[in-house]
């Protein structure tokens, strides 16, 4: 039953090393996906400042 024992005592750290790895994975994975979430919604902002900027130069009376 000793064996038995460190075989359990074994398999348990093992998933225990793996569940850290998942979860340094999905931190990763997550930081990465709000930093292209972040830049996305930038460049959006851009573009949408750009077309107003450009219809209030079209409707600008230079007269």
């Amino acid at each position: 039953m000793a064996g038995s024992d460190s075989d359990i005592d074994f398999e348990d750290s093992f998933d225990g090393d793996d569940d850290n790895d998942s979860k340094a994975a999905e931190t990763s994975s997550s930081a990465n996906s709000k930093s292209n979430n972040l830049t996305k919604r930038r460049q959006i902002d851009n573009m949408l400042a750009e077309r107003r900027l450009q219809k209030q130069i079209s409707d600008y009376d230079f007269d």
